[in-house]
This record gives C-alpha cells, sequence and structure tokens, in this order.
C-alpha cells in the first residue's frame, strides 16, 4: 500500500475507536505524518510582503498580528484585512477554528502573490478550519426550479476568494459539515445545502467595466479536505473539496467574449476524504447554461442554452494552464475530479478510491467535458459503483476537442471503463490498462461526433461472466479500435459484445487481439481482418494485478501486462499516427516491423524513427459515392430564428449540424413542413439519406412525410415515395427506383401526436449508385456542330462531325434523332429511339448527314441514368462555308 492509503486506513480505524473525544484527534495524527518538520510559514518571506500570524489559542484581535508573539485569534479579523501583494497570512499548526470561514480580501501580483499558509511545530498537525457547515446557502427550491442568489454563489467554502487573484494555499485542514455522523441522505429540494473546502470562483455580475476579468495564479497544495456534505441529488450547483467555478446571473451571451476564466492554476498533493459532490471540480455555473437540451424550449415556453456548452469554445471562455496532479480522493459522493470548461490542460498521477458513494446520478471517476486540448494521463481510479448511466472512471464526454485519456490505470469499477457521450472532436484513449472493470467497456449515451474517436493499444481484462457487453448503444460515427488486447477471464462466458443489432456498424475494428479462456469466441465478435486470436503472453498472470501483491504505483501496476519476447503480437499492430510517441513505460514507438498490440512496446528490431502511416485505416473503405444534394440551394418554408439552425445545415454532409422548424406558435399556415432541394439540372438518384435529429433526450418527432419531384413540362410536384411510420435517425429509402428531377422536395405532413415540439433534422443526402455506387457525369465533346451539303465539299474531309461521347460511370442506351422535317432517307427516324451498342466514340457518318434537310437539328444521347445530352446540328448549303 501507498503511505495515503496507509493514512486514510488508520484514520477510519481511530475515528472508530475514539468517539468521544474531539474529532480533530484523527485529523491531527492523519496530518502529521505527511508534514516536514521544517515548513514554509517558519522562513522568511520569500515575496518581500508582510506577515500576519493567527493563532486561535494565544492570539487577540486587538494585536498588529506581525509576529507570532502579537497573533490575531479570529479568522473573522483575518477577513475584514485587505492585503498587499506578497502578504502571507500563516496560521499556526495545531490549531483549530471552528465555526469560522477564512476569506481575506485583496490580490497579489505577478510574482507577489498573497499566500495563506502554517507556521509552527508540523508535529502538532495542520491548522484546522472546522467551518461546520456555518456558510449561507445560495440556493432555495422555489416552485418547480432552483433559484441561485448572486450575492451568495461561491461564498460557500471554509476558504473563500472570489475575484481574486495571485494567490496560494498551502498546508490546511479544512472540513465544512454540521453532523460528521450523519450524511444528508434527502433531495435538495427538501434539504437544500452547498458547502466547500476551498471555493474560488468569478463572479461576472460583481465585475465592473473596467475590472480585470481573468483571474490568473493559483497554487494550492498540501491540504486535508474531508467531510464536505451536501443532499443527494443536482440542485444546479458544484461543490466539493477544491472548486473552481465561474457564475453569471444572465445569459452567457451578456457577458464579454475572452474573458471570466482561470488561468495558471496548480493543484497538487492534496488529500480528500468524504466529499460531496466532488473532490475537485473546475467549471462554469452560468446560471441558464443547463436547464435542458442544447437549444431547446421547455414545456413553459422557456429558452435554454443548452447544457453541453459549445459557447465556452465559441466565446473563447476556456480557463486555461491548468495542472492537476498527485492528489489522493477516497470515498467521493458524486464524480471525483470532474473538469471542464478548460483548455491546455494536464492532469496526471491523482488517485480515486471510490465515487459516486452517495449521490444517485450520472458522473464519472476523473474526467473532463467542453475542454480542449488536455491531456488526462497516469491516474488511477478504482471502487466505483455499479450503474446503467456513466458510473465509469473515465468519459470522452460532450464538446472536448482534442482531450486524450493515456496511461490511465482502472480497476474494479462495476460500471464499466469508458463512458462516451460523443459530440467530441479527435478524442483518443491510448495505452491505459483496465482490470475488473466489468459492466459496459465502452458505455455509450448519446454517441455523436465531431469527428472520429481513437481508441488505440489498450489492454482490458474483463470477466465475461460479470460484465453486461462491450458496448451498450449504438455508434452513430466512426470509432477505430486498434492494435488493444480484449482478455476475457471467464471460462463459461464469451464476450458479450453488443446489446443492440446494429451496435457496432460503425465502429472499425483492425489489428486487436482477442482472449477467450473458455477457448470459445462469441458469435458477436467484431470483424477484424486483422486479428490476433489465443493468448497474448502476458509476462505474469493477470489476476496478479492488485496493489496488495506489492506493487505500488500504476506504472508498476501496468508492468505484469508487458509481453513476452516471443507473445504473437510483438509486431502485429497497425501505426497510426494517433498512438502518440512512446508505450505505458515511455518506450520509443517502434521497434521492428510494424508497433505492438498492448501497452509495451518490445524493443525488438530496429528502431523506426519519424514512422509514417502508409496504409491509413481512416481510408479503409472509403465510399467514391457523390453526395447530389452537398451544398446545394435549399429552402425550408418554417425555419427556427435561433443562428445556426438554417436550411443550409441539411445539405453541408454534416450530421453535427441541424436545421429545425419553427416553434408551434409560429408555424401560421400548419403542416406540411416544405424543404425543396434545387439540383440546378436534371439529376437522377436512386437513394435518400434522412437523418432525424435525436441526442437522447430529444425523441424523433416525424411521423409522415413525402419526397417528391418537379417534372419540368407540367411544372407540377409528385410524389414517388411516401412514409407514414415515421422517421427517426440513420434512414436510408433506396426501395423507389431511380426518379430523374431537377428538384427534391421533402414534405414532413405529420408530427407524431406524443411530441409537442417541431422537426429537427441533421441531413438530407441522395445519391445515384448507378449500379457502381458512384455519381453518373456523362458528357459530350461538343453541344453543336456544323454539316455543309456544298456538293464541292461531301468529300472534304474536314466536313465531318465526330462527337465523343464521355461514359463517366454510365451506360449509353439509346439515340434519338430530333428534327423539325420528316427524314425518309435517314436509320434514324424522327422520335423514334436508336438502340446502341456500347463504346466509347460514335462517328457520325457523311451518308447519314447528307440525308438531312438543311436547318436546325439534333440528336439525344440517352443514357441509362436517365440523363439526356443533346447535340445540336445546323445543316447549310454554303459555297466555301468550313465544316465543324
Amino acid at each position: 500500500m501507498s503511505m495515503i492509503r496507509k493514512s486514510c486506513f488508520l484514520l477510519i480505524l481511530l475515528s472508530l475507536f475514539v468517539t468521544l473525544v474531539p474529532y480533530l484527534a484523527p485529523f491531527a495524527v492523519y496530518a502529521a505524518e505527511s508534514d516536514q518538520a521544517e515548513i514554509d510559514g517558519n522562513l522568511s518571506n520569500p515575496y518581500g510582503g508582510t506577515d500576519y500570524y493567527v493563532d486561535a489559542t494565544k492570539g487577540k484581535d486587538t494585536n498588529n498580528g506581525m509576529s507570532t508573539g502579537t497573533a490575531w485569534k479570529t479568522l473573522g479579523k483575518v477577513n475584514n484585512t485587505t492585503f498587499a501583494p506578497g502578504d502571507r497570512i500563516l496560521l499556526k499548526a495545531g490549531e483549530t477554528w471552528s465555526d469560522q470561514q477564512l476569506w481575506p480580501k485583496g490580490s497579489g501580483a505577478p510574482g507577489k502573490p498573497i499566500t495563506i499558509d502554517m507556521y509552527g511545530d508540523a508535529e502538532l498537525g495542520k491548522p484546522y478550519i472546522a467551518t461546520n457547515g456555518k456558510v449561507n446557502n445560495p440556493v432555495k427550491w422555489n416552485g418547480n426550479d432552483f433559484v441561485k442568489n448572486k450575492d451568495l454563489v461561491g461564498l460557500t467554502g471554509a476558504v473563500v476568494l472570489r475575484n481574486q487573484q495571485y494567490w496560494e494555499i498551502h498546508n490546511l485542514e479544512l472540513s465544512n459539515d454540521d453532523d460528521f455522523n450523519t450524511d444528508i441522505n434527502v433531495s435538495a429540494k427538501t434539504r437544500s445545502v452547498v458547502r466547500d473546502g476551498v471555493s474560488i470562483t468569478i463572479n461576472a455580475d460583481l465585475l465592473g467595466k473596467n475590472d480585470d476579468k481573468i483571474m490568473d495564479y493559483f497554487r494550492i497544495s498540501n491540504l486535508y479536505v474531508h467531510d464536505i456534505d451536501g443532499p443527494t441529488d443536482w440542485q444546479k450547483i458544484h461543490y466539493g473539496g477544491i472548486v473552481f467555478q465561474v457564475f453569471g446571473e444572465k445569459s452567457y451571451k451578456q457577458y464579454d467574449e475572452s474573458a471570466y476564466y482561470f488561468q495558471d492554476v496548480k493543484i497538487e498533493n492534496n488529500q480528500f476524504y468524504k466529499t460531496e459532490l466532488h473532490a475537485i471540480q473546475f467549471a462554469f455555473n452560468w446560471f441558464y447554461d443547463r436547464d435542458s437540451s442544447a437549444g431547446e424550449y421547455d414545456e413553459t415556453g422557456k429558452y435554454h442554452e443548452g447544457w453541453e456548452q459549445l459557447w465556452v469554445k465559441t466565446r473563447d471562455l476556456y480557463s486555461r494552464n491548468v495542472y492537476i496532479a498527485h492528489n489522493y480522493a477516497e470515498d467521493i459522493g458524486q464524480g471525483a475530479i470532474q473538469l471542464a470548461n478548460t483548455k491546455d490542460m494536464i492532469v496526471e498521477f491523482n488517485e480515486v478510491n471510490g465515487y459516486l458513494q452517495r449521490y444517485n446520478a450520472v458522473s464519472c471517476g476523473l474526467y473532463l467535458w467542453a475542454g480542449a486540448d488536455s491531456v488526462m494521463q497516469y491516474n488511477e481510479v478504482y471502487g466505483g459503483p455499479y450503474g446503467e448511466y456513466d458510473g465509469t472512471p473515465w468519459d470522452l464526454e460532450y464538446t472536448n476537442f482534442n482531450v486524450t485519456y493515456q496511461y490511465n490505470y482502472s480497476h474494479d469499477n462495476a460500471a464499466g471503463w469508458m463512458a462516451y457521450m460523443g459530440n467530441s472532436s479527435n478524442s483518443v484513449a491510448r495505452y491505459n490498462l483496465s482490470v475488473n472493470d466489468n459492466g459496459v467497456l465502452v458505455k455509450n449515451m448519446l454517441s455523436t461526433n465531431y469527428s472520429p474517436t481513437y481508441i488505440l493499444n489498450n489492454v482490458f481484462v474483463y470477466d465475461a461472466d460479470k460484465m453486461d457487453w462491450f458496448h451498450d448503444e449504438v455508434f452513430k460515427d466512426k470509432v477505430y479500435f486498434m492494435n488493444n488486447i480484449f482478455y476475457n477471464m471467464s471460462e463459461t462466458t464469451p464476450t458479450k459484445w453488443y446489446r443492440k443489432d446494429n451496435a457496432l456498424d460503425k465502429a472499425v475494428f483492425s489489428n486487436n487481439a482477442y482472449y477467450e479462456a473458455g477457448g470459445v469466441y462469441s458469435e458477436q465478435q467484431p470483424k477484424d481482418a486483422n486479428a490476433v486470436f489465443g493468448d497474448p503472453m502476458f509476462v505474469k498472470d493477470p489476476a496478479q494485478y492488485k496493489k496488495n501483491n506489492g506493487v505500488i504505483n500504476i506504472v508498476d501496476s501496468a508492468a505484469n501486462f508487458k509481453l513476452k519476447d516471443n507473445s504473437p503480437l510483438i509486431d502485429a499492430g497497425r501505426y497510426n499516427p494517433h498512438v502518440g510517441d512512446e508505450d505505458f513505460f515511455d518506450t520509443h514507438l517502434y521497434y521492428g516491423d510494424s508497433i505492438d498490440i498492448g501497452i509495451h512496446e518490445s524493443k525488438i528490431g530496429d528502431k523506426v524513427e519519424n514512422p509514417v502511416d502508409s496504409n491509413p485505416i481512416e481510408e479503409e473503405g472509403q465510399s467514391d459515392r457523390v453526395n447530389l444534394a452537398l451544398n446545394k440551394n435549399i429552402t425550408a418554408n418554417y425555419t427556427h430564428p435561433r443562428p445556426g439552425l438554417e436550411a443550409d445545415k441539411l445539405v453541408d454532409g454534416n450530421t453535427t449540424t441541424r436545421w429545425a422548424s419553427a416553434d408551434p406558435d409560429d408555424m401560421t399556415d400548419g403542416y406540411p413542413i416544405i424543404i425543396t432541394i434545387d439540383f440546378g439540372k436534371e439529376t437522377a438518384f436512386d437513394e435518400i439519406y434522412l437523418d432525424e435529429y435525436t441526442d437522447g433526450s430529444t425523441n424523433p418527432r416525424i411521423q409522415a412525410y413525402e419526397l417528391q419531384k418537379f417534372n419540368d413540362e407540367t411544372q407540377q410536384w409528385e410524389t414517388f415515395k411516401a412514409v407514414t411510420n415515421g422517421m427517426g435517425h440513420d434512414v436510408t429509402l433506396d426501395d423507389f427506383g431511380e426518379v430523374t428531377s431537377s428538384k427534391l422536395r421533402l414534405l414532413i405532413t405529420k408530427q407524431k401526436e406524443t411530441e409537442y415540439w417541431t422537426p429537427t433534422m441533421t441531413e438530407v443526402q441522395v445519391y445515384n449508385d448507378g449500379g457502381s455506387g458512384e455519381e453518373t457525369n456523362p458528357a459530350l465533346s461538343v453541344d453543336h456542330a456544323a454539316y455543309d451539303l456544298n456538293e464541292s465539299r461531301v468529300n472534304d474531309p474536314s466536313n465531318s462531325v465526330t462527337v465523343d461521347v464521355y461514359l463517366n460511370n454510365d451506360v449509353l442506351k439509346t439515340i434519338r434523332y430530333i428534327g423539325t422535317e420528316g427524314n425518309v432517307l435517314s436509320s434514324l427516324t424522327e422520335g423514334e429511339d436508336y438502340i446502341v451498342e456500347n463504346s466509347l466514340t460514335y462517328v457520325l457518318l457523311p451518308a447519314f448527314l447528307q440525308s438531312l434537310p438543311i436547318g436546325q437539328s439534333g440528336l439525344q444521347f440517352e443514357f441509362t441514368s436517365g440523363k439526356k445530352l443533346k447535340l445540336d446540328l445546323n445543316i447549310v448549303h454554303s459555297i466555301g462555308r468550313n465544316g465543324f
């Protein structure tokens, strides 16, 4: 066991044994174990400011506080003081401040932060602020909603900073619970309580026009935070051990862009025990950002800005340059380390021992959402409970851009390994180790992406007797599984790969290793042309993974899963740039003929510098089909006024954008909803793809619709396909034969009776397979020609008409003569088809041309796609006129 875990075990024993003495006793023992004899508060001030001392036993608030002998007594005295850059607030070791909150005023400056720290004898334990729930509650249940008080949000910590910057906080013990022996296990609607250990906030409503709206430089380390109590459900505000939040009473649209965020933050070497909701939390909490689905109205007509928080990216409201490392969290009520709205973040070497212990709702152990350009690595998470939703140690969450999980170790989490919300761009999970994360390995929630997701070179060791499925929903966009090891320890049950039949249709498996201890492979086995079956030959038995076998860190734990030199997985993988540069053990990628499968790269073979992906998996199976509707002119008779929901989103080729109809009250003429695509010319098609938007909370709304073509001759619309049993997500229609039209109309005639809100769709795509899966595009070398009937020109070789017919994935079916007079000498009679045998070139012979009367006539070439091309002929009798 690590020292941290030993300390927590000691803490629990003492707290059970010492029941009649002050609760401080066990925490003092805990703190003393982790402190060094010399502490910074006993040394001279490195920032050149004034030191202020606070002693709860011998101090007096009438003192000047500037020496250990003239220390202040209460935190109230500190709270009434505005400190200058470089100052330090030093609390005496072993002292306790009960029923008090620390909120010093002022801000530091670059190179001169204000510091909160300890002084005195470290053996006495950290200075302890036991706030005991004596904070004002900023949230109340009022009618049908939680209402926040903008003046009180963020003031709920044992230590508070609001709209302040350049601060360091070190070596404190904090708690904030009115009854350590009893949990608040009722709904927040019954008892709303918001409490924190450290609460650092930006309150946008309290900042003036010229105030600094970016809060710089925070250092928080060596805190012991425990017993932060709270209710059992979501009350629209975050709280926990260390909490960074941004508050604003109004919509984010009413505040400045590129503002209201934290930067240059380090949270290190802290310990958390029994905190609600979180151990560490980093996020926005705008008052109107998470009330409902993105961009929707509720049943009362109230508009909601959307909990996906994509506006954080578009308005550049990310916090940035955040480092969270070497923290230990145990027995956490909800998600232990929940992070959001941050970019350029590194989260590493943290350990989570038990999360979702009391909070009955969705969350994960350690994860980032609505973030960007960030890495979670070398973290360990275990002890998560079983749950239908989320509950996994990690999460590829909503609205993440370039977020990577690598070199992490998770084990004994009953819900599974990774939640997958989707709507993320370039999400990567590589070189992670998962052991006994039963439940669902990749736990799907909504599963739509902005771009493909990569799950590469991970090792999964699981027991199919105890797990639910590998995947429980349906991947809606590409997810690449490459070079992973799937090791099923069950001798009786093969791996259950999916719950729904089409779950893996858009998952791509390549060069993975599959091992079934029972020797029987599932009928659901994924298609993987380069799969390796059988024993991967780990260096140790996979059952020997737990830390009680003498393993003290995650790299040593992972070492059990290195490969023996004769493993069949060596050089059996497939290189892809998303695998990164190093394996779990800092070994260069790669050696030999190819990359190895799993988390370990053996140094066998030549070292390959600057490897190149010469066989990109992304290009496999790509269709050359052309979306005939792509970026074509499109109109809709009803469109929602919210920006970003216009009709052109239906033909942009992107399933993450969408069109939405006007709200019911704004559909003044009622149904039908008419969506018209103008191809700009006669176009043949035989397949139409329709995608009705659904995000898991938005149900398909369309009950009946028709597809119509436009008849240019009659100037009327004609229905060629009618559907009355609903649309839904990911619909392909190809049973109407081949249709040719210059326009396509989608006529939505009825919505489901159970749905109040009007339809919203992501795509209308149109294709013509033409037997080849490609768009047909026949062409003629010329579209007009002249032939001279003058006798002096009849036998002139230059007086001929040659037309090259370019088939371009089509087939020439007939040629039809078009003229103004009858032609008895021609083998082509006006209005009748001449059936041809295909070749690349057709030559119009002089005998045919000489049979034509002077004037305009022509030939019409018709193709199997339904396309028609016309050659205009001008027959002349003019001395000296050159032929064409």
